[in-house]
């Protein structure tokens, strides 16, 4: 019998390294082998059902599996899932989930987008650190300016975060939206806005809301009224940084997407980590079709949410 099938010395090393502590090192000079030979018995000790580990989770964090579900479903790198309500205390969950991801993921040096809205509100609101990051550099990555909410605009929620950590910021002065195509093209070719969108083509992250159809957005419906704008609706299941998508994650070739000041989809799926944030009934559209254009990699939602992306 090879030593790898000599299940009574499985147990033994089994026992020694989960139940007494000791290292692989330790085991090894005690049985009298190589440390990585411990570690082939460990694995084919848990191969052999000898070590059936059990991760006592579900006080904690009860939706570990249902974001398994999802991340396998649609290949993303993680999805975070808080509890769902029927009040905005969801989205501040959310907000709280978001910061704390992003704090994980910050790398002093980096340039880091935002887009704008309730959500990412309240991801500022939630973000607090102990922690500096003087190199870091954030960048809003849609206009928005005007009467409207100021305090979900992009230029507000970059402003907040860059205070909290003590990083850098950049402002895009400029609206969400434009009286037609050809004032779009004269205003994002100005330098000081061309450089803003330039930076953030070249992000290292980028945080993300996901809006549903044009009825669901404060912004958009604001932006209409001050325009006297319309939407042609058909086809629109959502948005994200206010270029509007089918159900396939592109951008639609209507009126507002030709006037939005905004990041383009093309360059924001160049950027290396895209986390985007979003949940609700009303935007599972929008949120499947932006996993179908691989726009995001990493997904922060409640678990009514979730559970509904899983459904066909």
């Amino acid at each position: 019998m090879s030593l790898l099938g000599d299940r009574r010395l499985l147990v033994k090393i089994a026992q020694m390294y989960y139940e007494e502590g000791a290292t692989q090192s330790e085991i090894a000079q005690a049985i009298g082998v190589s440390r990585p030979l411990i570690s082939k018995y460990l694995a084919k000790a848990r191969e052999l059902g000898v070590v059936e580990i059990i991760i006592h989770d579900h006080d904690t964090h009860p939706f570990t599996g249902l974001e398994s579900k999802v991340e396998k479903r649609y290949g993303l790198r993680e999805v975070v899932c808080v509890e769902s309500n029927e009040n905005d205390a969801s989205k501040a969950r959310m907000g709280q989930a978001a910061s704390h991801y992003l704090l994980r993921m910050i790398r002093d040096g980096q340039t880091i987008g935002m887009s704008s809205g309730t959500t990412l509100y309240e991801v500022a609101m939630a973000l607090s650190s102990s922690q500096h990051f003087p190199n870091v550099q954030f960048i809003p990555l849609v206009g928005g300016m005007g009467h409207e909410r100021v305090d979900i605009h992009a230029n507000q929620i970059v402003a907040k975060l860059a205070d909290v950590l003590k990083a850098k910021c950049k402002l895009l002065h400029a609206p969400v939206l434009v009286d037609s195509k050809e004032a779009k093209e004269i205003i994002v070719n100005q330098s000081s806005i061309r450089e803003i969108f330039e930076i953030g083509a070249k992000a290292d992250i980028a945080m993300v809301g996901i809006g549903g159809t044009p009825e669901h957005s404060t912004m958009v419906k604001s932006y209409l009224q001050q325009t006297k704008g319309v939407i042609e609706y058909e086809n629109i299941v959502g948005d994200i940084c206010y270029n509007f998508i089918g159900e396939d994650g592109c951008t639609i070739d209507n009126d507002w997407n030709a006037r939005v000041i905004s990041m383009d989809l093309d360059h924001v799926k160049q950027i290396p980590l895209v986390i985007g944030v979003a949940s609700g009934k009303e935007k599972v559209k929008a949120i499947k079709a932006a996993l179908r254009a691989k726009l995001i990699h990493v997904l922060i939602t409640d678990d009514l949410t979730a559970r509904m992306l899983l459904d066909h």
